[in-house]
């Protein structure tokens, strides 16, 4: 029963983390009298891409690889298609995942507090952190319950 809801929400997790990634994480300006821009996973990795390719390349490990490639690993653990010994590695993978998002805040609280533009948070940036605590959820459940 339990191992049916882990494959359910993992399997869920196919599809909502490429919406996190087009979804806005936040709207951001220089001045308050300008119009903000809305900013998602993939419209600021095309900006670092521009910028700062190695950046751009750790960022995109952390916001996209790792993740869906923890997804797509635990799914097969989970229809038996891989074995468990891959367990803690999945489970490194998805902090390093969680990464991202902390570099996200960060920008936040960096941004705010020099007071020169304005942000604001938006859906996106809680269903892509959403998505990695679930995925850190799944894998912890599927190691407890595949022990037992």
């Amino acid at each position: 029963m339990m191992q049916n809801v882990l494959r359910g929400a993992n399997l869920a997790l196919l599809i909502l983390f490429p919406i996190a990634w087009f979804a806005p994480l936040m709207r951001a300006g220089l001045l308050p009298l300008f119009g903000l821009s809305e900013i998602s996973v993939i419209t600021g990795l095309q900006s670092l891409w521009d910028s700062d390719v190695a950046l751009a390349l750790l960022v995109t490990a952390f916001a996209l690889f790792a993740p869906y490639l923890k997804t797509i690993s635990l799914a097969l653990l989970h229809f038996n298609l891989a074995s468990p010994k891959l367990l803690p590695a999945l489970t490194w993978i998805g902090k390093l995942a969680m990464a991202d998002v902390f570099l996200i805040a960060l920008y936040i609280v960096v941004t705010k507090g020099v007071g020169i533009g304005k942000i604001e948070t938006m859906w996106g940036l809680y269903l892509f952190t959403a998505c990695i605590l679930a995925s850190i959820l799944i894998s912890a459940l599927t190691a407890h319950f595949s022990k037992a």
